[in-house]
């Protein structure tokens, strides 16, 4: 039995030249996103609900403003944020009677009914 070396096969392999033109497009690659996607990226918003835990008994002076999400496909059901003035966020129940008043006002324009 002998231990002959056998003759290797050659695979070929990406040439030099191929190697430093990719790695020279990877570097003038700019690292943000190739296309602008307008104003509708401002949008975006994680696909789930925003409010997971309801905060109950807020008094209306406590909040300087009031985001109200409306149902879609990321989340079944109406949403309302709450800004307080102390810099903290609060998820109220849109269907309370205080928050549906104080919705209702910011539609009218914040004018009372006589």
């Amino acid at each position: 039995m002998s231990l002959r070396s056998s003759p290797a096969v050659r695979i070929p392999g990406p040439s030099c030249s191929l190697c430093l033109l990719l790695s020279l497009l990877l570097l003038l690659t700019p690292p943000g996103p190739l296309a602008s996607a307008g104003p509708v990226a401002a949008v975006v918003r994680e696909l789930r609900c925003m409010c997971l835990v309801i905060t109950p008994g807020i008094h209306p002076k406590m909040i300087s403003n009031l985001q109200v999400i409306a149902a879609g496909p990321q989340c079944p059901k109406v949403e309302a944020i709450g800004y307080l003035k102390s810099g903290k966020e609060v998820c109220l129940d849109p269907e309370a009677p205080l928050i549906k008043k104080i919705i209702q006002r910011i539609l009218d324009g914040g004018k009372k009914k006589n």
